[in-house]
């Protein structure tokens, strides 16, 4: 019986710990406004909080997110972050916004958001959306989860899975996303794998993607446009 009971309390704790690590940590206040002080030398999982007796309205606040972002580029969209970095009031608080903004036909590249869930709806377009699993046991696929949205439908992706959206119609689409951390991070895939600085070794690439050095030269070679 006393096994039993054990066992039990370490599952609840693994499923406790579990859901505290899905998004940031609960703040312990009701505000931690940051303190955007390139010069600090203290470093913390956030920002450094303001003194509570000068912060005022205007740290929560922003405007602009009426203004459409420039798609004028190589994947034909634009993603406009309201989070931590521009928004001191979201300090500790687990949550941020973005507005996108695409072409006709244009395409918010594969990317994955290691430290939070996005949930995404479209106010405007037409937009074929999907997500791919991490990977799964042997002899199996990476399975894909793919919908078309129109105005006023919802779509999850689940932190840290591979992700996009895709402008299917002829006019321009606008969608706005809500993510669960202050500070979401972004990596496009094809940015991260063929731009980096400095560049990945060709001969990992080549052999990684199972494709001539040349391809992977010639890829690596191209200007890999950031949308955000």
């Amino acid at each position: 019986m006393a096994l039993k009971s054990f066992v039990l309390i370490i599952a609840i704790l693994a499923v406790v710990t579990s859901i505290s690590h899905a998004s940031d940590p609960s703040p312990l206040q009701d505000f931690c406004v940051a303190v955007n002080d390139s010069m600090t030398t203290v470093f913390v999982n956030g920002k450094v909080c303001k003194d509570p007796r000068v912060v005022t309205a205007d740290d929560f606040f922003k405007s602009g997110l009426n203004v459409a972002g420039n798609t004028s580029n190589n994947v034909g969209s634009a993603v406009t972050a309201v989070n931590v970095n521009n928004l001191p009031g979201l300090n500790a608080l687990g949550i941020s916004l973005v507005r996108i903004d695409y072409a006709p036909y244009g395409l918010n590249p594969p990317h994955t958001h290691p430290r939070g869930t996005e949930v995404l709806t479209v106010l405007e377009g037409t937009l074929y959306v999907g997500f791919v699993l991490s990977n799964p046991g042997p002899n199996m696929k990476n399975k894909l989860f793919t919908k078309i949205l129109h105005p006023g439908d919802v779509f999850v992706f689940p932190i840290g899975l591979i992700h996009f959206q895709f402008n299917v119609g002829k006019t321009k689409a606008v969608a706005f996303a809500g993510l669960s951390s202050q500070n979401p991070g972004v990596i496009t895939i094809a940015n991260a794998v063929f731009g980096s600085d400095p560049p990945i070794n060709d001969d990992i690439l080549a052999k990684a993607f199972q494709v001539d050095k040349k391809v992977v030269d010639y890829l690596q070679s191209q200007f890999w446009w950031d949308n955000n």
